[in-house]
């Protein structure tokens, strides 16, 4: 058996002096898309950022290739792509300079990639603009751009799908699906139900999970 891409052992979280899941196992393999799901409260964006490093478990270890992830930061910021729930963008800076200065968090890219990744969420146009004159869904595809870009094969992504309109949810659907089905692995929470999964999709509810 292969060793897992991300691996969560007997992990437990607590929030405000109450205890929201425990002994809870998730593996990742590549090709692997799990969505959170469950009620509000129920732990997603906790779990979510456990998974990350952003977060302490309770309880349990977070492994990443085998290894715990504690020990492993620069080869998370290596190998992690992380989308939170707000865009994450900074309201003065253009889309390219907002890309730009992400992407140098993991590896640079070329400036022809940016263009093409903002050209593939529909920004073409509006590259050099600053981001505060952008809609709220305008902003939440410059964020989604990176998922355009060369990088990091393990995706986090907390409610990607906020303010999209009916075109751009078609459009992420397709996105993530493609990602795994080239290998790559992604993990989201959405109350947004998928109707583009891959073949090594599961969903994990949360709800059946809660102490």
């Amino acid at each position: 058996m292969s060793i897992p891409v991300l691996e969560a052992v007997a992990l437990s979280c607590e929030r405000d002096w109450r205890l929201l899941f425990e002994h809870l196992d998730v593996r990742l393999t590549a090709g692997d898309m799990v969505q959170i799901s469950g009620p509000n409260g129920s732990g997603k964006t906790s779990l979510l950022r456990l998974l990350s490093g952003l977060m302490q478990p309770t309880a349990g270890d977070v492994l990443l290739d085998g290894k715990p992830l504690s020990q492993q930061r620069s080869e998370l910021a290596r190998n992690l792509l992380w989308i939170g729930h707000a865009a994450g963008i900074k309201d003065l800076l253009t889309p390219i300079e907002n890309l730009s200065w992400l992407c140098a968090l993991h590896q640079s890219v070329a400036a022809d990639d940016i263009w093409q990744a903002l050209e593939a969420v529909g920004l073409r146009g509006f590259e050099d603009v600053p981001c505060h004159t952008l809609s709220a869904g305008q902003k939440r595809r410059v964020a989604l751009a990176r998922l355009y870009l060369p990088g990091p094969g393990l995706w986090m992504l907390d409610e990607p799908f906020t303010a999209l309109d009916k075109q751009g949810v078609a459009q992420l659907e397709e996105r993530l699906a493609g990602h795994c089905e080239q290998g790559g692995s992604v993990v989201l929470t959405t109350h947004h139900t998928l109707h583009r999964k891959p073949a090594g999709y599961r969903e994990l509810d949360l709800g059946q999970w809660a102490v």
